[in-house]
């Protein structure tokens, strides 16, 4: 089995996602002696985001291998196009190591209601016709539906449906229609909520997020 590892607080030792996720493979490692983890801090090393010269690259370079060829038939600046091909390069290979994965888990907390732009940089790497998604006569179909994701999640506040406040949920949400696209039905996620409201509440909720990760289904 392989698990890739995703985290991306910037929140270091004191970050409650990074706990719930480091337990959460913690309990896969226990299960599976020889789980092969790869693990990737988006915080710590952000990934590019996607810009125009990325973009033409990719289009130039859908039929041919990724090259300063490409660079060139992309009608784009040399120095630019360096830079991109760099990029690209680094973008296709998250891109693998998601492809690669049978377990996904991803420390993910909510800022300003959504998820981090660091984790959003590395989500932007994921979709690509052909590999995670595909367009039909009846519209798209994802290709993801093989893994199984597992999203460390931590807010400040309250934002489950039935909360005053479960209308700016746009972190769950977000990750719940992304993985849905590309074809991902088996997507849980283990929560720490309202970790703002007080150290003792910081610590009932990490708590039991972390005595929900020990007793994971882990098969």
């Amino acid at each position: 089995m392989k698990l890739l590892h995703i985290d991306s607080s910037i929140s270091g030792a004191d970050s409650a996602s990074r706990q719930i996720s480091a337990a959460v493979v913690a309990r896969f490692r226990a299960e599976h002696p020889g789980l092969e983890v790869t693990y990737r801090d988006v915080a710590a090393e952000p990934l590019p985001h996607h810009s125009e010269a990325v973009q033409k690259l990719k289009l130039a370079s859908m039929a041919r291998e990724a090259s300063m060829d490409a660079v060139v038939a992309a009608g784009t600046d040399i120095d630019a196009g360096a830079r991109a091909l760099g990029e690209l390069s680094r973008l296709d290979e998250a891109l693998g190591e998601f492809l690669a994965a049978d377990v996904v888990v991803i420390g993910a907390p909510m800022y300003n209601f959504g998820i981090p732009s660091q984790l959003k940089s590395w989500i932007d790497a994921l979709p690509v016709s052909g590999k995670t998604f595909r367009y039909t006569s009846q519209g798209p179909e994802g290709l993801a539906g093989d893994k199984r994701i597992i999203v460390a999640s931590s807010r400040g506040g309250e934002y489950v449906a039935d909360t005053p406040t479960g209308g700016f949920d746009h972190q769950e949400t977000y990750l719940s229609s992304f993985f849905g696209f590309l074809g991902v039905l088996n997507l849980e996620f283990v929560r720490a909520e309202g970790i703002n409201y007080g150290p003792e509440r910081r610590k009932r909720a990490i708590e039991a997020a972390l005595a929900e990760a020990v007793t994971l289904k882990a098969v």
